[in-house]
Formats: C-alpha cells, sequence, structure tokens
C-alpha cells in the first residue's frame, strides 16, 4: 500500500465518521477499522490530516475530525465533542460553572475557559487553539442532580441551576472572583425553585458553600423566597453552622458576623450591571 493510499483510506474513514454524527475517535477504532495498516502507515497518514487541520488530537490516543467549518479556527465546540470523549474514558461528568449557567441563560461575558466537572484522577486542562478546556475533579458526581441537554450530537450533561449557584460559590475563584459568581447566580434565580434544595444537594455541597449562598440570595433581595426555603431545608436536614468568611483568604478581624448564615461579611459584593 502506497503513502498516498494509506492517507486517503484513513482520510475517507475519518469522513465516515462525521457521517454518522460522531466527532471523535481513538487511536485503537483506527486501527481495528484499518487492520490492513501497519502502524508506521496511520501514524504518517494522521500527522498528513493534523497538517491540513482535519484531524486535531486533544488526549493521548483521541483525536477529533475537523468539519470544513471550523479549519480556520483549528478546533471544535467542546459542546459536540465532550460527551463522546468523555464516554472513550469512561468517566462521568458534568459540564459546569459559567458554562452551565449560559445554558440555563445566565451568560453575562463570553467565558474563556470551558469548565467539566469530573472524577479522580485529575485531568490536566487541555489548551489548542486559544481554547482551554478545565476538568475540576471532585469526590463525586451527583446523578441527580445533572441534566441532559439534547445537542446535534447527542447529548450533554449539565449540572441543574441550583447546583450549578453552588458550584460557582465554591469554585469562585475559577471565574473570576466573587462579585462575578454572584452576578451569575443572580441571573439564575428565576431558575432556582425552592424544592430544589433536596437532600441529595444539601449531601453533596459543602455546608459552608450552602451558609454563602443564602446570604448572597438574602443580599440580593429576592422575592421568590430562595434564601428562606434554603434556611429551612437546612434546619430540617439538622446542618450545623458555624461563622466562616463569606471571602476566602481574607482577614476576617473587625467584621460581623449578625446574621442567620453566621457569615462573616469581610467582602463587599458588588453585581456587574
Amino acid at each position: 500500500m502506497t503513502i498516498k493510499t494509506s492517507y486517503n483510506q484513513i482520510e475517507n474513514w475519518s469522513e465516515e465518521i462525521l457521517a454518522r454524527g460522531k466527532y471523535g475517535f481513538g487511536l485503537e477504532e483506527l486501527k481495528e477499522s484499518n487492520s490492513n495498516m501497519s502502524d508506521t502507515a496511520i501514524k504518517f497518514a494522521l500527522k498528513r490530516l493534523s497538517d491540513k487541520g482535519k484531524v486535531r488530537s486533544i488526549f493521548k490516543g483521541y483525536y477529533l475530525v475537523i468539519p470544513a467549518q471550523y479549519r480556520t479556527k483549528g478546533i471544535l465546540p467542546p459542546t459536540l465533542y465532550l460527551d463522546q470523549f468523555m464516554k472513550y474514558l469512561q468517566r462521568p461528568y458534568y459540564v459546569a460553572l459559567l458554562n452551565a449557567a449560559a445554558f440555563h441563560g445566565s451568560a453575562h461575558q463570553q467565558p474563556q475557559e470551558f469548565f467539566v466537572m469530573t472524577n479522580f484522577p485529575v485531568l490536566r486542562p487541555t489548551y489548542r487553539n486559544g481554547l482551554k478546556v478545565n476538568y475540576i475533579s471532585i469526590g463525586k458526581i451527583p446523578e441527580l442532580l445533572i441534566e441532559k441537554r439534547k445537542t446535534e450530537t447527542g447529548y450533554l450533561n449539565i449540572s441543574n441551576p441550583v447546583l450549578t449557584a453552588c458550584d460557582l460559590i465554591q469554585f469562585e475563584k475559577r471565574v473570576g472572583g466573587l462579585n462575578r459568581a454572584a452576578t451569575v447566580i443572580n441571573g439564575l434565580l428565576d431558575e432556582i425553585k425552592p424544592p430544589d434544595y433536596s437532600s441529595i444537594l444539601l449531601e453533596h455541597v459543602h455546608v459552608t458553600t450552602l451558609q454563602r449562598l443564602g446570604y448572597l440570595l438574602e443580599k440580593m433581595g429576592s422575592d421568590s423566597g430562595l434564601a428562606d426555603a434554603l434556611y429551612k431545608s437546612m434546619n430540617q436536614n439538622k446542618l450545623n453552622i458555624f461563622r466562616i468568611p463569606l471571602q476566602t483568604g481574607k482577614s476576617t478581624k473587625g467584621y460581623s458576623s449578625k446574621n442567620r448564615w453566621k457569615v462573616i461579611v469581610n467582602s463587599k459584593v458588588e453585581l456587574a450591571e
């Protein structure tokens, strides 16, 4: 088999992958489907396809097929390939933080990074053509707090509105600070309902995060009773709360915690317009 023939065979195979509604493939799948080719020929064909911008490696042994309309950018939006990629890795996941909030209608600025929650071991972030995908590892993925959204390639796992709000507080430094987290949460208020404060949520989320969320909901002046409902649910589930700072990593000396959440108000939260 000539080099050109090998290249054409792999190129045709990758186009068949796209035709089946897939945007990625593992190296083992490629080898199994092209068993008449040597490893050297496959490696060369992949390099030529990569040089032409038709495939892109995003993980050792995993490649994206880049359709013509995305080749100028050189990378696909993660929403097109993430579910297939995480299934390839056999890892649970959900789209989180600013990206999940955008799905729920709270998008104040275009996120510069894409955030994905998954389990351990830690996955390194990927940088491709100006797009950074961050993988944040947590102990357990709360399946019952995740929504499935239909996409053109299948489904995408996304944190529900209240889990999104909690994650924004817990990982506020990852999204630009507490002010930005609070601003995005403010845009989620219409999507959060009192019954969302389930025992499943309260078992999964740190008590300190729930305290900060309750304080922020109260200060946002929501008329929907969200703060009261959260406080009631925390009491019913007998969660013990202690004095904690609103802003972690900042001095608490001289600041008051005279509120029902026992939050030491050591920072002024300002919502962006």
